[in-house]
């Protein structure tokens, strides 16, 4: 649903059926998994739990729904099918909001929940619970044959969902903290106890905890991760992106390594087969094997689009690679580069292959950091092209992967200060 369409009651979704790209279904919606949040602030639809056909319920995240419309759900066709375990912040819609009694904060009055709606946040991939559809009269059988006047208010309008904002549980240190970028909550994280930082990661979505773990030292990184159960540890590091995961993965020993990887999707693992061929500090070891990578038949407003992903860094959406087939890396033929600023510039219908950037040499993954830093400092650039002797490509370095690699191992802890101190007893 795009940005400022009409919102969703969450009834309408019971049951929907779910569809790959290329229109074969995949199962059907069972319930919504919403994580509530401190005081009166709306919950956050994380996902949808979908039955396949076999019976087993998996859990969907919303980055991965590309369209909810006329009594279908639209996914990017990459599912993981683990069953759904739920964890300690979430919560089921059907199975623990709907039917619940809650109270009118303007009047004092208790009312039964009959529905709720959902709507995409604008700009952003994120989806909330805004509205609650209630109705007013006693819950029971007298309820049942004499109903009483049904409304719908706006979610701060109601109490009885929310956290309480008291105790030290995970659960509600989580929900205090959830507004942090990654890299300040994995500030708060490394100044935790052992026990309340796995508590903490234990209760963290895959996305949330993959987007930390990558701005953790490796101690914690190693430490978190060998609490996790190995098939969860595997789906966040499918999570992660494939250098840093693999930079991980590389610290683990051997045999951990090889069942992290065979519980992994076959192409991810063969991405960080591929990541952890090369030598740590080289433009192999430190390129991401996802940037946007491009046809020559496609148009500018073919490769905006692809731009535009939130999910992206910064760095990765500033510029696209064209190539011939096949788009994956290792691509075929590497073309040239299409920098961000030069598609605002360009008409939409325009196809990227007339205005390439093919004029500066491409990094070999066997490159240094040195000689990396310098090419980024001398074109002033913020992400490079990593190409084999084949003229495939095999990745992109991002200046971030090189400040990464080149401050010292303490930077995390002289230069990351948070304005709040942060309570950090364990028990």
């Amino acid at each position: 649903m795009a940005a400022g369409a009409p919102r969703i009651f969450v009834s309408h979704l019971q049951g929907v059926a779910v569809f790959d790209p290329a229109g074969d279904q995949v199962g059907r919606v069972r319930d919504l998994v919403v994580m509530l949040r401190v005081g009166q602030r709306p919950p956050r639809l994380l996902g949808l739990v979908v039955e396949l056909a076999n019976r087993r319920r998996i859990f969907l995240p919303m980055t991965r729904v590309t369209a909810i419309q006329s009594g279908q759900i639209i996914t990017t066709g990459v599912l993981n099918v683990r069953r759904f375990e739920q964890r300690p912040t979430e919560r089921l819609v059907f199975g623990e909001l709907l039917d619940r009694r809650v109270t009118l904060t303007e009047t004092g009055e208790e009312v039964t929940v009959l529905d709720l709606s959902v709507h995409q946040l604008p700009a952003r991939r994120e989806w909330e619970i805004d509205r609650v559809f209630v109705r007013k009269g006693k819950k029971g059988g007298a309820f049942r044959r004499a109903k009483g006047e049904a409304l719908t208010v706006e979610w701060t309008a109601v109490t009885g969902f929310s956290l309480e904002e008291q105790g030290q549980g995970a659960e509600n240190l989580l929900a205090t903290f959830e507004q942090l970028r990654p890299a300040d909550l994995a500030n708060v994280l490394h100044h935790l106890s052992p026990k309340r930082r796995a508590e903490v990661a234990a209760a963290l979505d895959d996305d949330r905890l993959a987007d930390v773990l990558e701005e953790l030292p490796e101690d914690d990184q190693i430490e978190i991760l060998g609490k996790l159960k190995e098939e969860r540890a595997a789906d966040v590091l499918e999570a992660m992106d494939p250098d840093d995961a693999a930079d991980l993965l590389g610290e683990l020993p051997t045999d951990e390594q090889e069942r992290l990887l065979s519980l992994m999707q076959p192409g991810d693992a063969a991405d960080m087969r591929r990541l952890m061929s090369y030598e740590d500090r080289t433009a192999g070891g430190l390129m991401t094997t996802e940037p946007i990578v491009l046809r020559p038949d496609a148009t500018v407003a073919d490769a905006l689009a692809r731009v535009r992903n939130a999910d992206l860094s910064p760095a990765l959406a500033a510029q696209v690679y064209v190539c011939r087939p096949p788009d994956e890396t290792p691509t075929g033929k590497y073309l040239g580069t299409v920098h961000f600023q030069r598609l605002l510039r360009e008409p939409p219908p325009s196809l990227v292959s007339s205005i390439l950037d093919n004029d500066l040499q491409p990094l070999d993954p066997e490159a240094d950091l040195p000689a990396i830093a310098g090419f980024f400092a001398t074109y002033d650039m913020v992400a490079a092209p990593v190409v084999d002797e084949a003229g495939s490509l095999l990745g992109a370095v991002t200046v971030d992967d090189v400040l990464d690699h080149m401050l010292p191992e303490d930077w995390r802890e002289t230069e990351f200060h948070l304005d709040e101190e942060v309570a950090t007893d364990g028990s």
